[in-house]
């Protein structure tokens, strides 16, 4: 399966030099771009991509409200099944917008500065399923909700519905701990991990690992320095 991409970022050299990256692999097509975020919804809804590179600032509609229009069904990206993934791309790491991007659906982060094989791997990975988050992503994420202070979603009614294992592989996978990691704290194997965590977004209707680690910090599950 060839993993079709659109890359929308404002600067052409950036467009260009990742068009060239990822055109080169054998499993991965760019098959459109655009140098804006309303352009790129655009661009989305024609092209039905399985992953879209996004920006996360331009000019007249940045990466973070397309992102949200893009997963939320109002940005003409198609039903809730074939809606593409979105990568974020950010000049620096801690970038000031890691939180509004996940919480708007985003399935990771790319430096623009990454490697080809960093490119291809993370296209990989997030047309898989799969979230991109960095320890040093994921260290940013709990340090904003420390600063916020305190769960931002009063219920935990849903919680409820969880079995005590599931809660506590939610509770790690907010921890940012990979399902390996996951699997020896509790003396498992990582299959029966990804099992506990697929059942884990089913129940709790969410998308993928960022999105668990949002919902884990806004109702209380786990809060900054435990």
């Amino acid at each position: 399966m060839t993993v079709r991409v659109v890359i929308v970022d404002d600067q052409g050299m950036v467009r260009t030099g990742f068009g060239v990256l990822l055109n080169a692999q054998p499993d991965i097509e760019v098959v459109g771009e655009a140098v804006n975020g309303e352009e790129g919804l655009r661009r989305v809804a024609e092209l039905r991509p399985d992953v879209v590179l996004m920006d996360v600032r331009m000019p007249v509609m940045d990466g973070l409200e397309a992102t949200r229009r893009l997963l939320d069904g109002t940005g003409g990206g198609g039903g809730e099944d074939d809606r593409p993934k979105v990568l974020m791309l950010t000049t620096f790491d801690l970038d000031d917008y890691v939180y509004e991007a996940l919480r708007a659906g985003a399935s990771g982060f790319l430096l623009k500065d990454a490697s080809a094989a960093e490119l291809a791997d993370a296209v990989r990975i997030v047309a898989a399923g799969d979230a991109l988050l960095s320890p040093s992503i994921t260290r940013r994420l709990i340090a904003e909700f420390s600063r916020l202070g305190g769960p931002r979603a009063p219920s935990r009614k849903r919680l409820e519905e969880l079995t005590e294992r599931e809660t506590e592989v939610l509770g790690l996978v907010a921890r940012g701990l990979s399902n390996g990691e996951i699997a020896a704290e509790l003396v498992v194997a990582e299959q029966t991990v990804k099992t506990h965590f697929g059942r884990v977004l089913m129940k709790l209707g969410l998308r993928d690992r960022p999105q668990a680690i949002v919902y884990a910090y806004e109702v209380g599950l786990v809060r900054p320095g435990d």
